[in-house]
């Protein structure tokens, strides 16, 4: 497995804990994403950079996706789901990183079918790629 996959792997996991918290706390997520850091050695910065720019455009994350989830509310979504396509959608639209949209989403549907259900590949892929056809 390559070290950006355990990152966002990783980074994912920060995620749904930062989404299982009553008040969202940064610093706390960040905390909880060092466990981490020798794990990931020098792919660490991606995952704090997933992880930082995730929550920091949450809200903005949070409408794009509502946008193109027929039928669904974010909340409604499973906290894994919700999870992967926050870090997806934050990668594809304000990450630096600039990595290939297709690779993103080759990502988020590795990551459905490693910790979610087995129609969650299906969803997310239609998502993120309703949000690429919109973005070019």
């Amino acid at each position: 497995m390559s070290n950006r996959r355990t990152a966002r792997e990783n980074a994912l996991q920060s995620l749904y804990y930062a989404d299982s918290l009553k008040e969202l706390d940064i610093d706390d997520v960040l905390d909880y994403a060092q466990d981490y850091r020798k794990e990931l050695a020098d792919c660490y910065p991606f995952c704090e950079d997933l992880v930082k720019g995730t929550l920091s455009h949450l809200p903005q994350i949070d409408k794009m996706v509502s946008t193109y989830a027929k039928n669904w509310t974010v909340a409604r979504m499973s906290a894994v789901d919700r999870s992967i396509l926050r870090m997806a959608t934050y990668e594809m639209v304000f990450s630096p990183e600039k990595t290939p949209v297709p690779a993103i989403i080759d990502e988020a549907i590795e990551l459905a079918k490693k910790y979610s259900t087995e129609n969650s590949s299906k969803f997310i892929n239609g998502l993120l790629d309703q949000l690429k056809k919109e973005r070019k």
